[in-house]
């Protein structure tokens, strides 16, 4: 009972980050610092020029703007505070703060999985249904994706969330990661709690299992529209339409995967904080890049907005 509410009475967590060398903090900021906005500029760019144009107030559009929001809102859980930590010197987070971190991360997490889902259905029913398109993607459908997308994204954090604080943390407060990160709290536990831990591990896996099996099954119909057309030239315009979202998907699923397989083979304390890079700070800075080089509307509409021309070479035709 006494090691019990020992454990309740923690008040913070250590934030180790990348690295404990203070040579490296500087370096570490910089980058950090530089990719964060790039990230916000450019998402922020996307997100005004479909506002702005009105040739991109469509579905795939409009999934996109809220895409280019989420990934804003994404990176912003976890990379200013990081920049604060380095800024003062200070591990530190609250406990309550780390709560609250915690649970915003897996919002935006969860919505960014769950509108890639939303966003190969828009590019199934637009390749594999063309003449029902309009009818099918009306804006009240649109609408209503986005928003029950929105609401499991935070019915699920909510729980993770209320699952964390009946747990028990031990006298280690030491999280070898940049953010307060679910997998990192639960090993900190002392708490012995089997539904809790299902809760944690099995939810995130079954949602994104769910999630990607959307995904590959309208990849797999839009597949076989595209072998069927038998021009060359119909299957390349076809195949335009969503490759973007392709390459945005697959860098998603791969660096996610990486961060999982990353966790479970090594050892290193901070091998998890170098892999979680990728998809929390690289995959939303790439984001606006694969869409403004891989798609020739928003190209346009991005060369309107700044006034000059994107010499952009993969830009599709």
């Amino acid at each position: 009972m006494e090691s019990e509410n020992n454990t309740r009475r923690i008040s913070e967590f250590l934030l180790l980050g990348f690295s404990e060398n203070p040579d490296l903090q500087f370096l570490i900021f910089s980058l950090f610092l530089s990719m964060y906005l790039v990230t916000v500029l450019g998402n922020l760019i996307i997100i005004i020029a479909i506002i702005s144009q009105s040739h991109l107030h469509t579905p795939m559009y409009f999934f996109l703007s809220n895409l280019s929001f989420v990934d804003i809102c994404f990176t912003s859980t976890t990379v200013p505070k990081m920049l604060v930590n380095i800024q003062t010197q200070s591990k530190a987070i609250t406990y309550k703060h780390c709560i609250t971190q915690m649970c915003f991360f897996l919002v935006f997490a969860e919505l960014d999985n769950l509108l890639l889902a939303v966003m190969a259905y828009d590019r199934y029913v637009a390749i594999c249904h063309p003449l029902h398109y309009t009818v099918t993607m009306n804006p009240q459908l649109c609408m209503l994706l986005v928003l029950l997308s929105m609401v499991v994204s935070v019915l699920h954090a909510l729980i993770q969330s209320l699952v964390v604080l009946q747990l028990s943390f031990c006298t280690d407060v030491e999280i070898p990661h940049f953010f307060c990160e679910l997998n990192q709290l639960a090993q900190l536990t002392c708490s012995n709690n089997f539904p809790s831990y299902l809760t944690m591990h099995l939810a995130p896996v079954l949602l994104a299992a769910t999630s990607l099996s959307a995904i590959l099954y309208s990849y797999f119909k839009i597949g076989s529209s595209i072998w069927a057309i038998s021009s060359a030239q119909g299957k390349y315009k076809a195949f335009s339409t969503c490759a973007s979202h392709l390459c945005i998907v697959s860098l998603f699923y791969s660096t996610g995967l990486g961060v999982y397989l990353s966790s479970a083979v090594t050892q290193s304390s901070h091998s998890a904080a170098r892999a979680s890079v990728m998809y929390t700070v690289v995959t939303p800075m790439l984001n606006p890049f694969i869409y403004s080089l891989r798609n020739k509307d928003v190209k346009r509409a991005l060369e309107r907005l700044l006034g000059g021309k994107l010499n952009c070479p993969l830009a599709l035709s």
